[in-house]
């Protein structure tokens, strides 16, 4: 098992949770603002203090050095500044772990189309762009034969319809080499489409956790998000919808 959690709690936040992961799994969380979806990713990285166990790699997570558990585990905050005037390249090489993960850093950048933003400060960048440079440094953290774990919240924010795409084919061939990966997000049908298994959260706690297509019913979700949804076929493919 590559991580594990139980009774995990942060106080007013998260209610006691209790899951497994592991390798090569893409967990999607889901649930309405304040479900405690950023709680949890930022319990389960070591960046905030939390009661109960986690365990990462057999070890208990408090026991990693910040610099070992950077080698083998990657977090992207919901939020973060424009890191000052360093050109992109820079940023982007301080995540890089060692020699050879520069061959997939340029993989990244050209994924993300950032070859004409490197020489860039991030503070002259878009919010969009800014999350593709946020995103190319995690996954560069993470290219290395010890990476394991990368936990994401919110990694859709300010991604437009090409870049999403982008994002989901890249990241679908690492979880496919072994990468573990935990994202927050509030589409549903995204969710639906891309995750092997949901956790479902609300005001702290969860739901229910299994894979997309047995958590996500409408029945479920109505009750959840508080308005009514349903489901429907599409050119061959399920939809979960809203309706008044």
């Amino acid at each position: 098992m590559l991580l594990s959690c139980k009774g995990v709690a942060v106080a007013r936040r998260l209610q006691p949770f209790t899951a497994q992961v592991g390798q090569g799994e893409l967990i999607h969380l889901l649930g309405p603002n304040g479900a405690g979806k950023s709680s949890l990713l930022a319990a389960m990285s070591g960046m905030i203090k939390s009661e109960g166990e986690i365990c990462f790699l057999g070890k208990p997570l408090a026991a990693w050095s910040g610099y070992a558990l950077a080698r083998h585990r990657a977090y992207l905050a919901q939020q973060q500044m424009a890191a000052g005037g360093m050109p992109v390249w820079h940023y982007l090489k301080m995540h890089q772990i060692n020699d050879e993960s520069e061959e997939a850093l340029l993989t990244l950048c050209e994924t993300f189309q950032l070859l004409d933003k490197l020489s860039c400060a991030p503070g002259q960048l878009s919010g969009g762009e800014w999350q593709r440079v946020r995103l190319a440094a995690v996954l560069c953290q993470m290219a290395q034969p010890e990476g394991a774990l990368l936990l994401l919240d919110e990694p859709l924010t300010g991604l437009d319809l090409a870049q999403q795409a982008a994002f989901d084919r890249c990241l679908a061939a690492w979880v496919a080499k072994g990468l573990t990966v935990v994202m927050s997000g509030h589409d549903v049908n995204h969710s639906l489409h891309h995750a092997q298994r949901v956790w479902l959260m609300k005001e702290g706690g969860l739901l229910q956790q299994g894979t997309a297509r047995e958590v996500l019913q409408p029945e479920r979700l109505s009750a959840v998000y508080g308005v009514p949804f349903t489901k429907i076929s599409a050119n061959g493919r399920e939809l979960l919808t809203t309706f008044n």
